[in-house]
């Protein structure tokens, strides 16, 4: 190739002084973008070969390989408001992750400066709160009894490898529920739950799917929600658990199904959702016929059977009250929780080719 350099660089005989100096000025410019394409690409290669090696001598020892995929542009985002998070002493060493980091620049559309302030006042709440230690601290001892009043909970994957939480809002009694517990501890056992879901469902769900997961998908059947259901404890517990889950758990919910929705719930969709985050009702699917949308979405043998799936948990007193998933796997478990899990990232740029 240098040969070939060599010979356009020779000045053809005849040609002008003014032809002569732009083709000089085209070579050299010809020569250095050539060196810095030659440098990118033993770079990346250098990079391949390193991550190849890793991996390998990994491979050895039984550790564990998820794919994760990034944008160039996205990378890029990411350790600019990584570099303004710690000149502001704002990074924690368990925050410093890309796609904690890359959550809250999707929330506040990559400016920088909301993100950041998104940021702040998301470690101040978890101080107030508590919920760095909310996963040890708090014992929700009522679980079985709250579970009768409100069935809810989290049960098997969907097709893509995420999550499926699942919410009878339609059953709820909010009477005896206020019995067997009070607001501020079922809304403790939310943000439990959350801390749970980022700390061992996503991470497991990942080891399992062999890719990136911090998304889950959401089913809420509303079948029997009327009106007069919407008292005004509901509605209070709705908007405050909405406001924690936008303002410190922000771009989690990958799709979510309202099922069982028939004409009464589009009255009360009218009055919910202008409670929602408009990036969240993007993601939400009301349905009336439901059954063949979330086969298409999961698995039957993942799917309830009250759903139109074929799973009973028949042990487990009900599905609902399993917490069925990749997460009871104690093998996955252990991988995840001990860091046995390498991560080989792939950035996807504009010509889609992949590094």
């Amino acid at each position: 190739m240098s040969k070939t350099l060599d010979r356009i660089s020779s000045p053809c005989c005849g040609t002008d002084e003014r032809n002569k100096q732009k083709s000089d000025a085209e070579i050299s410019e010809g020569r250095a973008k050539f060196g810095i394409f030659r440098k990118a690409k033993n770079v990346s290669g250098k990079l391949r070969n390193s991550i190849r090696n890793k991996l390998r001598r990994r491979n050895d020892f039984g550790v564990c390989e998820i794919e994760d995929f990034h944008e160039m542009e996205e990378l890029k985002a990411v350790d600019a408001f990584r570099q303004e998070l710690i000149s502001d002493n704002l990074l924690p060493a368990r925050f410093d992750d890309h796609h904690i980091m890359l959550r809250f620049l999707k929330a506040r559309k990559f400016n920088i400066e909301k993100a950041k302030c998104m940021w702040a006042d998301m470690l101040q709440w978890r101080k107030n709160f508590g919920a760095d230690t909310i996963m040890e601290d708090f014992d929700f001892t009522e679980l079985k009894e709250v579970q009768e009043y409100y069935p809810q909970g989290y049960h098997g994957v969907d097709k893509d490898g995420r999550p499926v939480y699942i919410e009878r809002l339609g059953k709820i009694n909010i009477d005896k529920l206020m019995q067997v517990t009070t607001f501020d501890r079922f809304v403790k056992f939310q943000v439990q739950e959350f801390e749970k879901t980022l700390a061992v469902r996503f991470p497991t769900c990942s080891v399992a799917a062999n890719r990136h997961i911090d998304t889950s998908m959401t089913i809420l059947d509303v079948q029997g929600l009327g009106l007069m259901s919407l008292t005004g404890p509901i509605i209070e517990f709705i908007k405050v658990l909405q406001k924690i889950d936008n303002d410190n758990y922000p771009e989690t919910l990958g799709r979510m199904y309202i099922i069982n929705a028939g004409p009464a719930f589009q009255l009360i969709w009218t009055i919910v959702k202008p409670l929602l985050d408009p990036g969240t009702t993007s993601k939400i699917q009301v349905l009336g016929s439901y059954q063949s949308k979330l086969l298409e979405a999961i698995d039957a043998s993942e799917l309830p059977g009250f759903l139109g799936g074929s799973c009973t948990c028949s042990n487990e007193g009900g599905c609902l009250k399993s917490d069925k998933g990749p997460w009871k796997d104690q093998n996955l478990l252990k991988i995840s929780l001990n860091g046995e899990v390498h991560s080989v990232q792939k950035v996807t740029i504009s010509d889609n080719q992949e590094y």
